[in-house]
């Protein structure tokens, strides 16, 4: 059996709540289906709204070896199919493939529609001729075949029939109310399989009741041939079927061919790659792609993989793209520590007394707010500051911040706006200079923490090129403890970008400027451990005449 994977990612996932797609969008991520190796791309309705006319027209000079296909319904109730706009649009919208979705559950006839069955069966069986007769492949995407044929038995296959006897190239079966479990699905397949033989089956999941995937799957056990979903799985509601999940169960558990080897192992880059296209965080916990589906934390479990990879993995990371990660927490042994050390390039060689000791230290920490799962940066931090010998390159000796409210319009009332300023004194540990030198600095900024971050910037920058590259690209506050009100510790978490690298940091403390000053000075010290070149002043108070002590790179 050959199994076909049709993504509507681009129709079907573009509902979902929170995505807007451009043409722009779009053609990008139609790029990437392509190289996953799916089969079929259903790109929209060619007349739907200006992006998709676009989007059709700018496919036709595009290769690709996946089938665009171009997305519509069936003629309108009481309508000739050669004047039928919709048909017509699909007829020439320059694609080998079209599919047109059909009513197949009587209630949606009588109350949706609002046309009587035999027009809806000559509007199912009208448009699959015309097409047909107009040389496309049609697919027949049955909505709520699977609820109307709970309703209505007979006239669910009715609907069915309409279509293959006037041509259609496969019948794909919609549970489009996502309710379906999968004992049901499998029972009325069996049944459509004896009623109408030899036509080819698709299954077309939503994700309401959470069995997608697993409805898609057992449908392909049944003999269905084609599966509907999309990546990340995206789509109205709940969504969709999981392309990614599908894809890599298929390929890895059920020995479907239906990518390559090479083509699976860019599942995760490709996943992640259309979450940032769509503007759409990537899930951590989803199953083969996310950042947590191979992340090992309790100290029997990171022990265990450590010592046989499939003893709490289900299968190799690298197969789908992916990799093992170690978390580092309470929860944590002094084994997994070592292994996550080593995972992040520290290549001091920490024994096993002295990961006991940093492994207590975490606790402690943890006791204290602080949480290292997603902070790979700071724990970085936390094990070099152990290690004999390092010396930080700068520490915040003390700082102020000043908050006021300052009227913006003496005509307008209540206009008012928070204005912040910062003062710091900071120590910094240039090369050859271990008592430090203190710099004093003040900068405005927009609320206490921004203004705190400018003047420390102002601060390195004058001793430590490149300081500027760095940008915050994500800040979170959360309450460790509720139950404590306002005088609870908070936990902030950031997230630091430069041109090459992306890293988050943690800091944890009753006072939200503090907390997020720890997760600062860690952010920087991270990226000042990896770029070491030093503008370095003399001791007179100017640049130094010696190449090692002004404006080269001290490495």
């Amino acid at each position: 059996m050959t199994v076909s994977l049709y993504d509507t990612t681009l129709r079907d996932g573009a509902q979902m709540e929170g995505i807007s797609l451009s043409v722009e969008d779009k053609l990008r991520i139609a790029h990437k289906l392509d190289e996953l190796g799916v089969h079929f791309i259903e790109g929209g309705f060619p007349a739907a709204n200006p992006k998709d006319v676009e989007f059709f027209q700018r496919m036709q000079d595009v290769k690709l070896n996946a089938k665009l296909v171009a997305f519509g319904s069936t003629r309108r109730a009481g309508a000739d199919p050669a004047k039928d706009p919709t048909l017509n649009v699909l007829a020439t919208a320059g694609t080998e493939y079209v599919t047109i979705v059909g009513k197949a559950h009587d209630l949606h006839v009588r109350a949706v529609l609002e046309t009587s069955y035999e027009e809806n069966l000559a509007m199912l069986g009208d448009s699959v001729r015309f097409l047909k007769s107009k040389g496309k492949g049609v697919f027949l995407d049955a909505e709520h075949f699977f609820d109307g044929f709970v309703s209505d038995q007979d006239y669910a296959l009715s609907c069915l029939r309409s279509a293959v006897n006037n041509g259609v190239d496969g019948l794909v079966l919609c549970d489009t109310n996502g309710g379906t479990l999968t004992s049901k699905l499998l029972e009325t397949i069996e049944i459509v399989q004896h009623a109408i033989p030899n036509t080819p089956l698709g299954i077309h999941c939503h994700n309401d009741a959470d069995v997608a995937v697993a409805n898609s799957l057992a449908a392909v056990e049944y003999g269905v041939t084609q599966v509907q979903a999309c990546i990340n799985g995206y789509g109205e509601r709940c969504g969709n079927a999981n392309m990614a999940s599908v894809i890599a169960n298929l390929k890895l558990k059920m020995y479907e061919n239906v990518v390559t080897d090479d083509q699976l192992a860019n599942l995760t880059q490709i996943c992640h790659f259309v979450s940032e296209v769509a503007n759409m965080a990537p899930w951590p916990q989803q199953p083969y792609v996310g950042a947590s589906a191979f992340a090992h934390k309790a100290g029997y479990h990171t022990d265990g993989v450590i010592k046989v990879s499939n003893a709490y993995q289900h299968v190799e990371p690298d197969l789908v793209g992916n990799q093992r990660r170690m978390l580092v927490s309470e929860l944590g042994g002094s084994r997994g520590l070592l292994d996550k050390i080593a995972e992040l390039g520290i290549d001091y060689p920490v024994s096993r007394e002295e990961a006991r000791a940093l492994t207590e230290k975490v606790k402690d920490s943890e006791a204290r707010g602080y949480q290292y799962e997603g902070a790979d940066a700071s724990f970085e931090m936390l094990v070099r500051r152990t290690l004999p010998g390092y010396r930080p390159p700068f520490h915040l000796d003390d700082f102020w911040v000043v908050l006021r409210r300052s009227d913006k319009s003496i005509e307008i009332d209540n206009n008012k706006e928070m204005q912040a300023e910062a003062m710091v004194k900071l120590r910094i540990f240039a090369p050859g200079d271990p008592d430090g030198r203190v710099m004093q600095t003040a900068a405005d900024g927009d609320g206490p923490v921004n203004a705190l971050d400018a003047a420390v910037r102002k601060a390195l920058g004058e001793y430590h090129s490149g300081i500027g590259d760095v940008r915050l690209t994500d800040y979170k506050v959360r309450v460790v403890d509720s139950s404590a009100g306002t005088g609870a510790s908070v936990r902030v978490l950031i997230e630091c970008a430069d041109e090459t690298d992306r890293w988050e940091c943690v800091g944890a403390s009753t006072d939200i400027i503090e907390a997020s000053w720890l997760a600062l000075a860690d952010a920087y010290e991270w990226w000042m451990l990896r770029h070491p070149a030093w503008r370095v002043k003399s001791k007179h108070g100017g640049r130094g005449s010696d190449p090692e002590e002004d404006g080269c790179a001290l490495r």
